[in-house]
């Protein structure tokens, strides 16, 4: 059923249960995974964590033998940036799924700031997983 699958990671616990999920899906469909992570600042150092929290995702990935590739994008501005980018990341690679871990907001820090999550159910064209935190 799945063929491309991609992760959306941005170095949290969350994110890393969703790649840990991703991999079983790909395993189990025999699917070509697509990491993606979002730099949202324009400095070095900004660039720097995002290839690291990629690289350490690659070698997760790599212990699996999965066919994997790389995707730093670049946020052009917030939270919607981040949805943006992510979505584009995945329409043009044509993932049949995209897996991302959520942040369980509540209250007014959702209405405020959103959640990239969400903002990605309707902007992307394949199914999306969300991974929510765990409790406890």
């Amino acid at each position: 059923m799945y063929k491309k699958i991609m992760i959306a990671i941005d170095g949290s616990n969350t994110a890393q249960r969703a790649l840990e999920e991703a991999v079983n899906i790909a395993n189990n469909y025999n699917a070509a995974l697509h990491i993606v992570h979002c730099v949202t600042g324009d400095t070095g150092t900004d660039k720097s964590t995002g290839s690291q929290i990629l690289e350490q995702a690659k070698s997760y990935v790599d212990a699996a033998n999965l066919e994997t590739s790389l995707l730093q994008a670049d946020a052009v501005y917030g939270l919607t940036g981040i949805a943006d980018s992510i979505a584009a990341a995945a329409s043009d690679w044509g993932a049949d799924l995209l897996a991302v871990g959520t942040s369980n907001r509540r209250g007014l820090e959702r209405l405020y700031i959103g959640s990239v999550a969400e903002q990605l159910i309707s902007k992307v064209d394949a199914s999306v997983l969300l991974i929510r935190p765990q409790k406890g």
